[in-house]
C-alpha cells in the first residue's frame, strides 16, 4: 500500500487574478510561489519540501538575529531560543514553524492568521495576520499585529522572498536598491556599526547578482516612484519592490547553494524590514505596540513584462 506523506508546509492555499497567480503555505505563511502570465518571479520551491533558506516566510515579531538571543526589559535580561545554533543567535522570529489559520479566503486574497504567546525571551501575547491580494499590477502584502498583553509590546514584521524574472539565469539580473547605509556586521553577522554605503554595497546604480556576495542589512532606504528595489533582466523585464513608511530597512542576502532543478544554484532574497539586525537591543525601527493597540504595515510585488 502507497501512501503520500503530508506536506511539511501543511496546506496550500492559490490565488488567481488573471494571469497572477500565487501559493501561499499554511506553515509560517510562506508565499512559496508567485507568477505572472506564467513567469515566475519568485523562486519556487516543492510542495513536499521545507522552505529553502527561509524562502517566502513571514518574519515575526522581529527579522534577521538577536545577537546570543539576549535583550533587556525593563532592566530585566530576557533570553530567547537559541535558533541558529552555529551563530549562536535567535533568528527570524516566533513564527516561522507555526500553522497559521485562515481568517478569510476569497478566489484573490487570503488573510491567515497566528498568534504569538507569551514565553521565555518574549513575555507578550501578540496577535498577528498577513494579508496576500492579488491586485492589477502584482501583489499586496499586508502585515498586523495586536498586542493583547498588560504592557507595550515590541514589534517587527519582515518577509524572506527569493526574486526571479522566469528563466533568466539569476546572475544576469542586474539589482537596484535605493539605500544610503549598511549595517557592517561581525563574524556571527550581528551589526556593528551603520555606515555609508560604499564599493560592493552600494546598490543605488544597479549591480549583477552574479557578482554580489551579500547577507547584509541596508538602511536609509528610498522610495522611487514608490518602489525601493528592482531585478532587471537584459530584455528589459523587471521584477520591483515596494514598501511602505514603515518598512525603513531592506536585507539582501545571495547563496549559491539554492536548489534548482536537482543541483544548486544562485538565488538573490531581497527582504523587506521595518527593523534591522538585532533591533530588540537596538531599538531601531522597533514598533513598541501598546495594549489593545493594531499596528499595520505594506509592501509589495510589481511587475513591469
Amino acid at each position: 500500500m502507497t501512501t503520500t506523506a503530508p506536506s511539511p508546509t501543511g496546506d496550500q492555499y492559490v490565488l488567481t487574478r488573471g494571469g497572477i497567480r500565487a501559493v501561499i503555505t499554511q506553515v509560517a505563511a510562506a508565499l512559496r510561489q508567485f507568477s505572472v502570465d506564467g513567469v515566475d518571479l519568485t523562486e519556487p520551491y516543492p510542495e513536499t519540501a521545507t522552505p529553502p533558506f527561509g524562502d517566502g516566510i513571514v518574519l515575526a515579531p522581529w527579522p534577521n538575529r538577536v545577537a546570543d538571543g539576549r535583550w533587556v526589559l525593563n532592566g530585566v535580561t530576557q533570553q530567547l531560543d537559541i535558533t541558529e545554533v552555529a551563530r549562536m543567535n535567535a533568528l527570524h522570529g516566533l513564527l516561522r514553524n507555526t500553522d497559521y489559520r485562515v481568517l478569510e479566503r476569497a478566489e484573490a486574497s487570503l488573510t491567515l492568521g497566528a498568534t504569538i504567546f507569551p514565553q521565555h525571551g518574549y513575555p507578550f501575547r501578540v496577535e498577528t495576520t498577513v494579508q496576500y491580494a492579488l491586485v492589477e499590477d502584482g501583489l499586496r502584502v499586508t502585515h498586523t499585529a495586536r498586542n493583547d498583553s498588560a504592557a507595550p509590546a515590541p514589534v517587527a514584521f519582515g518577509t524572506h522572498p527569493f526574486f526571479r524574472i522566469g528563466n533568466v539565469p539569476t546572475e544576469d539580473l542586474v539589482l537596484t536598491l535605493h539605500a544610503s547605509t549598511y549595517f557592517d556586521v561581525d563574524e556571527r553577522l550581528n551589526p556593528i556599526a551603520e555606515v555609508p554605503v560604499t564599493g560592493d554595497f552600494d546598490l543605488r546604480g544597479g549591480r549583477k547578482v552574479g557578482e554580489l556576495h551579500l547577507d547584509t542589512a541596508f538602511g536609509g532606504v528610498e522610495t522611487v516612484d514608490r518602489v525601493v528595489a528592482t531585478l532587471a533582466a537584459p530584455d528589459g523585464r523587471e521584477v520591483r519592490l515596494w514598501q511602505d513608511e514603515n518598512h525603513g530597512y531592506a536585507q539582501v542576502f545571495t547563496t549559491r547553494e539554492f536548489p534548482k532543478d536537482g543541483g544548486h544554484g544562485l538565488a538573490v532574497a531581497v527582504e523587506p524590514m521595518t527593523a534591522p539586525p538585532d533591533a530588540l537591543n537596538s531599538g531601531l525601527g522597533l514598533k513598541w505596540v501598546e495594549p489593545g493597540e493594531t499596528w499595520s504595515v505594506e509592501w509589495g510585488i510589481q511587475y513591469a513584462g
